[in-house]
């Protein structure tokens, strides 16, 4: 016994780029109840099927099936979980001294065209600067993780220049 699943002829390439528009539109749940809704209707339920005509991922499919069979809707804890925390967040007391250690040190640029502090500090000198202060050498990153921290914090690690008189075009006499 022979079964059409999808017909060929009931979707038009066009159509079928449309269903694929349509679902690159939407997002996470609401992304795989709309595959499941074309794979019920054009694919007969059959997430191989729905995977070759309409290119979708048959796995994302059948989660989005399982999701309408049961009306449980799967929620993904991937960016709670990914990545790791930036050392301002795992030691707020410590970003804290740092900012005001930075600040103590810091100058504006000299033309005024950004907001951009420059500081004389050196990521090797604040590490030693908030040693002394008593924080404990496994709370404190490395030179360059310390250089990336006050990056973030808007400091730039250059020596702070001078605003130089401009020159003066026409020759006195």
């Amino acid at each position: 016994m022979l079964v059409v699943v999808c017909d060929p002829e009931q979707l038009s390439n066009s159509q079928i780029a449309d269903l694929r528009l349509a679902a690159s539109k939407l997002s996470g749940a609401k992304r795989r109840s709309f595959q499941a809704e074309m794979c019920l209707k054009y694919c007969n339920g059959s997430a191989r099927l729905s995977e070759s005509v309409f290119g979708w991922s048959r796995a994302t499919v059948e989660l989005g099936l399982a999701e309408q069979r049961t009306g449980i809707t799967c929620v993904g804890a991937q960016s709670s979980f990914s990545g790791a925390k930036r050392w301002e967040e795992r030691y707020p007391e410590a970003a804290q001294a740092l900012q005001q250690l930075a600040e103590a040190h810091a100058q504006q640029d000299p033309t005024f065209t950004s907001t951009i502090a420059y500081t004389r500090l050196t990521a090797a000198a604040a590490i030693r600067q908030l040693r002394q202060q008593g924080f404990a050498t496994e709370q404190l990153p490395s030179p360059s993780t310390m250089a990336e921290v006050l990056n973030r914090m808007g400091y730039r690690l250059r020596k702070v220049v001078k605003a130089k008189p401009q020159k003066n075009s026409r020759k006195q006499t």
